[in-house]
């Protein structure tokens, strides 16, 4: 009888310390990853100057090639290095890589964030790889004036262990023109399903890659040129150029937490495929505003589905705001595009050298049975 209590209790302790296991392997999913902002750093016996000389000399990390451990305020030439967190950041050289291997679930779709800088090189890019997912992000456009962007790129886990590597393909004559990196994170997402009261999935774009607390200049979301997956779940960004997610803490948003801002007029088209019935009439309602950044002007969001279009004009006075627009159309075929771009392009006009656009938000696609009869123009 002891004995059967004694298993019992045996089996009671490990089952809950499987699910403390279960909790701690993915407590630390959604956010930085292991000395994912690099403020643990390498010991001066494994620097030579600003070069990293040893190959796990940076905690958490596997380096290889040309890798420099930068403290914020380093001085190469005339230029003055700034990191965006903490008071460190690694630099890439040529063909110089970071990796780090995740514990993840598999078969579960995953969005890695990373802050990156261009230094002295002019066609900077850096190589995404969770194998067998690999993307190449090009990081010569800067979109925000203090030279630093948060980029964004999704996976799908293939197994339960998989190995992150940002990777310098660059090749110029000096070997440290090349990226700073930091602040890298990732967070899991779940594909947002179909309701009743929307035939898109992910409409309000609350489902989204992580958004660094302290980073008050979004997350670009590349175009699917460069990710097989897209870090905005049901979404795609077909055009040359990404489109920017932004959040309520930083920003005006129309609705919820989460946003898109149109950053780079015609060439940031975000688009959704969805099912529909030839014949049928429906109705795209979404909210167009300003990200109360300083992005100020007339602003014009094109909106397509079926073959129908509407542009919805928006005078923005750059301190947030909103009006609702619908289009209705009659689908064609049994599955249909819905896309939006930003007619102009506009930089905010505080600062002439960052990129803005108009917001988009609370995107809704209904029947027209179901949906409502007037969509109003109304701000706030």
């Amino acid at each position: 009888m002891k004995q059967g209590r004694c298993r019992m209790a045996c089996a009671v302790v490990v089952l809950m310390l499987c699910a403390a296991a279960r909790v701690s392997s993915s407590a630390f999913v959604d956010g930085l990853m292991e000395n994912g902002n690099f403020e643990k750093g390498p010991k001066r016996s494994e620097m030579k100057g600003t070069q990293v000389v040893g190959r796990h000399a940076v905690p958490g990390w596997e380096i290889s090639g040309f890798v420099e451990y930068i403290e914020s305020g380093h001085k190469q030439g005339d230029m003055l290095l700034v990191v965006p967190e903490g008071a460190f950041a690694v630099r890439l050289g040529n063909e110089a890589s970071i990796r780090q291997k995740i514990a993840v679930t598999s078969g579960m779709y995953y969005a890695i964030t990373f802050s990156a800088a261009r230094t002295c090189a002019q066609e900077e890019k850096l190589n995404v790889t969770v194998a067998p997912d690999s993307g190449v992000l090009p990081i010569q456009t800067v979109y925000s004036s203090n030279g630093w962007d948060s980029y964004s790129w999704a996976f799908k886990a293939p197994s339960p262990l998989v190995e992150l590597v940002i990777h310098n393909p660059g090749a110029e004559e000096d070997a440290a023109c090349g990226p700073l990196i930091d602040s890298i994170a990732i967070k899991e997402l779940y594909p947002p399903a179909l309701t009743n009261k929307n035939l898109l999935k992910n409409g309000d774009f609350e489902e989204g890659p992580y958004v660094f607390p302290n980073a008050p200049w979004g997350v670009l979301i590349p175009p699917n040129i460069e990710d097989d997956h897209c870090p905005l779940p049901g979404w795609m960004v077909e055009s040359l150029k990404a489109v920017k997610y932004i959040d309520a803490a930083h920003f005006s948003v129309p609705q919820g937490q989460r946003a898109v801002e149109l950053v780079a007029g015609r060439e940031s088209a975000l688009t959704q495929v969805v099912r529909t019935v030839p014949g049928k009439l429906y109705a795209l309602s979404f909210a167009v505003g300003d990200a109360s950044n300083a992005c100020e002007g007339s602003m014009v969001v094109e909106a397509f589905g079926g073959g129908d279009t509407v542009k919805v004009p928006y005078q923005s006075k750059g301190k947030g705001g909103f009006k609702k627009a619908v289009l209705r159309f009659t689908a064609a075929e049994h599955r249909t595009r819905v896309m939006f771009f930003s007619t102009f392009y506009h930089t905010r006009s505080d600062d002439l050298s960052s990129l803005c656009g108009p917001v988009v938000d609370d995107v809704r696609l209904l029947s027209v049975r179901s949906s409502p009869r007037r969509v109003g123009g109304g701000g706030r």
